[in-house]
C-alpha cells in the first residue's frame, strides 16, 4: 500500500512539472515527502539500496504523470476547471499545518522569520501574474528547430522551477519560448527534443538540490517559512470564479476531500 500511496505522488508530482502553475516541488512539500526526497537523491551512493527502495516509485510515478496522466488531469482542467482547481487548493489546505509544524521543528519560532514569509508569498503572487502576462501572449507552436544548446539551458533552468517549491517550470519555458515545444514533444517522446532538456535538468536539479540542502541544513526554519510563503501564495493561481450552482456546490465538496487527502498523506 505504501508503494502504492507513493506512486500515485509521483504521478501528481511528475504532472506539476508540465501543468501551468502547479510545482512540482511544492507537491512534494504537500505530500510531507520534499526534505527525505532532497536528501535520498543528494546521498544516494551513501546507502544506494535503502535509496533505490525509496525512490523507485516517485521515479516511475513522476514518468507515468509527465508522459500519460498529465494530460488526463490537464483535460480535467480544461472540461472542470472550477472543480479540479477547488480540488488543487484543498490539497495544498491540507498540508499547510504539516509544513508549519516542520518550520518549527528544530527550533521555537522567531518573529523575523514572518519576513521571510512575507518576501516568499509577494514573489509568489509576483509569479502568478507573471505566468498569467505570459500565458495570455504566447502562440501555439510545435517546431523544434531549437538548437541543442538553447534546449540544454532550457532543460537546464526548467529545473529551478521542478525543485524549488512555488517555482512553476511551466512559466519558465513559456518565457524561453519552449513551452508547447517540450508539450508536443512528450506527446511523442520526441528525443530530438527531450534529450537535451533531459541533461540540462539533471545537472540544473543536481545544483539547485544541492543550494536548497545547505539552506535547510544552515537556515532550516527560514527556509521552510519561505517555502510555507510559496505554497500559500500558489493558491491564487488556482481561485476561479464559482456561483452558487451545482458547479459551486461540487467544487467546494471536492475542495473538502482534497483537504482530507492531503491530510492523510501528510500525517506523521
Amino acid at each position: 500500500m505504501k508503494f502504492l500511496s507513493d506512486y500515485i505522488k509521483g504521478i501528481l508530482i511528475g504532472a506539476g512539472a508540465i501543468i501551468p502553475g502547479i510545482s512540482s516541488g511544492v507537491l512534494c512539500v504537500i505530500f510531507g515527502i520534499y526534505e527525505t526526497l532532497l536528501n535520498s537523491i543528494l546521498n544516494f551512493f551513501k546507502d544506494w539500496k535503502k535509496n533505490l527502495k525509496f525512490l523507485t516509485p516517485f521515479i516511475l510515478g513522476g514518468l507515468t504523470g509527465i508522459i500519460l496522466f498529465s494530460n488526463i488531469i490537464l483535460f480535467f482542467f480544461e472540461r472542470y476547471p472550477e472543480i479540479t482547481s477547488f480540488t488543487f487548493i484543498g490539497l495544498i489546505l491540507g498540508c499547510i499545518p504539516s509544513i508549519f509544524k516542520i518550520c518549527n521543528s528544530k527550533e521555537k519560532f522567531k518573529l523575523n522569520y514572518l519576513f521571510y514569509f512575507i518576501i516568499s508569498f509577494i514573489i509568489a503572487i509576483l509569479l502568478i501574474l507573471l505566468e498569467n502576462h505570459v500565458s495570455n501572449n504566447i502562440g501555439i507552436y510545435y517546431g523544434d528547430n531549437f538548437s541543442f544548446e538553447f534546449l540544454l539551458l532550457a532543460g537546464f533552468l526548467m529545473s529551478a522551477g521542478i525543485v524549488i517549491p512555488g517555482v512553476s517550470s511551466t512559466i519558465i519555458l513559456m518565457l524561453l519560448g519552449v513551452y508547447e515545444t517540450y508539450l508536443y514533444a512528450v506527446s511523442i517522446v520526441n528525443f530530438r527534443i527531450l534529450l537535451p532538456m533531459g541533461i540540462g535538468l539533471i545537472i540544473g536539479g543536481f545544483l539547485c538540490m544541492k543550494l536548497i540542502q545547505f539552506l535547510l541544513n544552515k537556515y532550516h526554519s527560514q527556509t521552510y517559512y519561505s517555502i510555507l510563503g510559496f505554497v500559500i501564495g500558489s493558491i491564487f493561481i488556482l481561485i476561479p470564479k464559482i456561483g452558487f450552482n451545482l458547479t459551486g456546490i461540487l467544487s467546494i465538496l471536492f475542495c473538502i476531500i482534497g483537504f482530507f487527502i492531503s491530510t492523510r498523506f501528510t500525517e506523521k
